[in-house]
């Protein structure tokens, strides 16, 4: 089970710089770290952290957000993306999130008020498949994300697994992929086993987080030996990203959730 730390949660209480929290991943002897945004951050100090501590980066988020939901924006999501892959490449990160929409976002409000779902839904595709070729060219990812809109993300367009599956299956190309949020899946009343159904092929990230409050796995109601043994039952091998919020010390945190996530993963070998 290979674990990545994201450091825009994890170890925030104890360091308060980037690099700081990475090295702190690594002596946690985690596989890897992710972020958020790379254009709040030293790339020259993240880049010798990353190197001191030989952590695979193994997801930052494309930059600037635009909601690719409107054709008005894809000139700027691409040159943003072309910006991204450069900054990913150098800190040899494996792919780069996409957030298709502004909607629940930083308090952004899409143009496309009014416009139906189908059209939206076809844009994102239209978008991606431009995108995928400059992302292939660098051997980068891009893992397009479902966010609940029922808490966190209030309003924004694409807040399901299968539709997020449907659009990755539409853009057809093997450097598009989903990344499949737990928390949020689980925020939307979905259940791993119904919503992945044949097509775990299409997922290439996965973040965990408890409900409620997403926070560690183990503090919560999620059923993490089963959640875990669909992920294996559908031969899910890719990194499993901690994107909680510690209910305490990260330390101690990460002990509860490598338990909670172990344990699973003994069940399903059993």
């Amino acid at each position: 089970m290979r674990l990545s730390g994201c450091i825009e949660t994890l170890f925030v209480r104890e360091h308060p710089s980037a690099e700081e929290r990475i090295r702190a991943c690594a002596k946690s002897g985690l596989y890897g770290v992710e972020f958020w945004r790379w254009s709040d951050k030293s790339l020259e100090k993240v880049e010798r952290a990353l190197g001191e501590t030989g952590l695979a980066l193994t997801f930052m988020s494309n930059e600037p957000r635009v909601p690719i939901v409107d054709p008005a924006t894809h000139r700027d999501f691409i040159n943003g993306l072309r910006d991204s892959v450069r900054v990913a490449t150098r800190l040899k990160a494996s792919g780069l999130g996409i957030l298709v929409d502004d909607r629940g976002i930083d308090g952004g409000d899409s143009p496309r008020a009014g416009v139906s779902r189908a059209e939206q839904h076809a844009a994102i595709v239209v978008a991606l498949k431009q995108a995928a070729p400059i992302a292939a060219d660098s051997g980068l990812r891009l893992y397009v994300e479902p966010l609940n809109s029922v808490l966190d993300h209030k309003g924004h367009f694409l807040d399901r697994t299968p539709e997020g599956l449907d659009i990755v299956e539409e853009v057809g190309h093997p450097h598009v992929l989903l990344l499949y949020d737990m928390y949020h899946s689980t925020m939307m009343g979905e259940r791993p086993d119904e919503v992945i159904g044949d097509r775990a092929g299409l997922i290439g990230h996965v973040h965990v987080a408890d409900v409620p409050g997403r926070h560690e796995p183990g503090s919560g109601t999620i059923d993490w030996p089963a959640y875990m043994a669909t992920l294996a039952a559908k031969s899910y091998q890719g990194p499993i990203g901690l994107e909680y919020f510690p209910t305490g010390a990260t330390l101690e945190s990460l002990h509860r959730a490598r338990k909670a996530l172990s344990e699973g993963q003994s069940s399903r070998t059993a």
